[in-house]
């Protein structure tokens, strides 16, 4: 029997991921969360592609690691689409921006700021980095379901960490402080790195994508003295995405039979 072709960058084949996907940055992530599916095993593992896959509510589901960045993040969305893959959750962390976001709080983002360049190689910036609505309500209804303080709106992407972190010494910090305190201003949740990028390319390849994020620090809340504890748990956001999955699942089931 022929072996299937392989994608080039994830490693896997055309049967060894399900339509859905959930797509963490961190490789180390993974095996928690596959350990939340039915019957996972590792797929395979390849640079920062870390594969499993598993069943909830008996319909095959994976998990798949995208590292840091827009970039990393495409070519995992690229390959399991071309391997079958049409939805894709996000979880992750995020830093707060908007002074409502504590520390250990769920974000489940809306729509996403293009401070990017990914997602220039896909869509002209006029065009907006917008999450899919089944899966951002599917989102917010999980994270409400399990308790948790829960924000939904924009999060802000950027592609160098510490350009946010350490504006002031770069030699385009005229820019990056002008655009954070544009951020400030517009009530943008959070920053991270991925979404936005994974929205547009979800949209440029007709699939659906969300994200939902644990808030681990919230640097304007430090600086305006406000009381806040380091959260670095990211469990309550891996549960907000597979309970989210299900909860997508069942209504897509739904949908099916109408």
């Amino acid at each position: 029997m022929q072996e299937l072709k392989k994608q080039y960058h994830i490693r896997c084949a055309e049967g060894d991921v399900g339509r859905y996907v959930i797509l963490p940055g961190d490789p180390g992530r993974c095996e928690a969360i596959a350990a939340l599916f039915d019957d996972a095993v590792r797929i395979g593992q390849n640079r920062e592609y870390n594969v499993f896959t598993g069943y909830l509510l008996g319909e095959k589901v994976s998990v798949c690691s995208t590292g840091i960045g827009g970039p990393s993040a495409a070519i995992a969305v690229e390959e399991l689409h071309a391997i079958g893959a049409d939805t894709f959750i996000r979880t992750g962390t995020c830093g707060g921006i908007d002074l409502p976001v504590r520390s250990g709080d769920i974000v489940v983002a809306t729509g996403a700021v293009r401070f990017e360049h990914t997602s220039m190689e896909y869509a002209p910036i006029e065009y907006p980095a917008v999450a899919n609505l089944d899966v951002t309500i599917a989102l917010r209804d999980a994270s409400l379901a399990l308790g948790k303080t829960t924000h939904v709106g924009v999060v802000q992407c950027k592609d160098s960490f510490y350009g946010q972190h350490d504006p002031a010494r770069m030699p385009v910090s005229y820019e990056l402080l002008a655009k954070w305190e544009a951020w400030k201003r517009l009530h943008v949740l959070a920053s991270e790195m991925e979404s936005a990028a994974i929205f547009v390319v979800a949209d440029a390849l007709r699939c659906r994508a969300g994200s939902c994020f644990h808030v681990v620090w919230n640097q304007e809340r430090e600086a305006a003295g406000l009381d806040q504890e380091m959260s670095e748990d990211t469990s309550a956001s891996v549960r907000v995405a597979v309970e989210g999955l299900k909860l997508l699942i069942a209504r897509d089931r739904g949908l099916q039979h109408l």
